[in-house]
């Protein structure tokens, strides 16, 4: 078992009340992640609270109940599985790390400088975001906190969103490849035509141009026919 003064709480919300354990923050968050790890590994005490800093504690037959669970093992694991598990100040910090290179990652693939059309480096956009206002939540998704991150970024550089709908045309001999990386994107249409060439028109956010034909043309050999149909901002 693990160390009481250790231990963080997990809890799940079920039927209008919380359900709380004591656990190790690393052996939880690896047995939610789908490890096999022991639940004595994982758990200061088999005790389930309402409020473990009251100390309101719930009976196996309600714990059970509540769970529709055949013993308390199997409702721990649920808790373990579905809850939400506190994390430490280092899990946090680590947390806000991970989530804050997705969401320069989601910025520099789906943005450009408004003044230049050009996609800002990464570096840029890093330095930016470190010396503007926002900060990363460490509960919030990453989809959801993009916007705000974008916002922040206006006040310091030129930026904005953008994507390209463009046609494309590949010869017949690296139809197949082409297809592949096309339909890593929005294909809008597509059909072979009467020479086995492949034509499709695609929606590619303007960050990663460069980095879509580089892909195409080192399977072509260069012998790529594109046309860009419009932006769409």
């Amino acid at each position: 078992m693990v160390d009481v003064d250790r231990a963080v709480i997990a809890r799940l919300k079920r039927q209008g009340r919380h359900f709380e354990i004591l656990v190790d923050c690393d052996k939880a968050l690896e047995f939610k992640q789908g490890k096999d790890i022991p639940l004595e590994d994982v758990l200061a005490t088999t005790q389930v609270y309402f409020d473990v800093k009251k100390g309101e504690k719930v009976s196996e037959n309600d714990l059970m109940a509540a769970f529709d669970a055949k013993d308390v093992t199997e409702a721990i694991k649920k808790i373990l599985q579905k809850g939400e598990i506190q994390l430490t100040s280092k899990h946090r910090e680590e947390e806000r790390e991970k989530k804050r290179k997705q969401i320069v990652d989601i910025i520099h693939r789906n943005a450009i400088d408004s003044k230049t059309g050009c996609p800002h480096p990464v570096a840029r956009i890093e330095t930016a975001l470190g010396e503007s206002k926002f900060r990363v939540e460490e509960h919030k998704p990453v989809e959801e906190q993009v916007e705000d991150a974008l916002k922040a970024l206006r006040e310091l550089i030129p930026i904005k969103f953008e994507r390209k709908e463009i046609e494309i045309k590949v010869p017949a001999a690296f139809a197949g490849q082409a297809k592949g990386i096309v339909h890593k994107h929005k294909v809008t249409r597509e059909e072979w035509l009467n020479d086995g060439s492949y034509y499709s028109v695609v929606e590619i956010p303007s960050g990663i141009m460069d980095e879509f034909f580089d892909e195409l043309n080192k399977i072509s050999h260069g012998q790529v026919e594109s046309k860009i149909l419009k932006v769409i901002e």
